[in-house]
């Protein structure tokens, strides 16, 4: 019993850093893409991408609201849009402006449509 808690301790955490690697990349094209979002260095990107992924943990855990930018339709969009702007104020090294914010929504929507699994959001 207590071998099996210990696995399933180890999938979760050995999921989260997968998940925590794939939302870095994710975040990394879209930054390349994206104008008016910038990502200055890994920190930053490390950071951001666990900012982003406790704000969606918070936002659907509070509101079971799934914040996924195309998965929602435009409500997950705009709400995905707004994380990633509320990361820019939260997380030095990141800079996004509003349509930035929209324009890397929109990109990570696209991207987690081609990869799959759970991406970013």
């Amino acid at each position: 019993m207590v071998e099996r808690k210990r696995e399933q301790g180890d999938l979760r955490i050995g999921q989260m850093i997968v998940r925590i690697l794939v939302s870095m990349v994710v975040l990394a094209v879209a930054a390349f893409f994206t104008p008016y979002f910038t990502i200055r260095g890994f920190v930053p990107l490390l950071l951001a991408a666990i900012v982003i992924g406790v704000l969606d943990y918070l936002i659907e855990r509070f509101t079971g609201f799934d914040a996924t930018p195309f998965g929602r339709g435009v409500t997950g969009f705009i709400v995905a849009a707004i994380i990633i702007y509320l990361t820019g104020y939260l997380v030095a090294g990141v800079t996004v402006s509003f349509l930035g914010a929209i324009l890397a929504a929109l990109v990570i929507g696209i991207i987690n449509m081609i990869i799959p699994g759970k991406g970013v959001f």
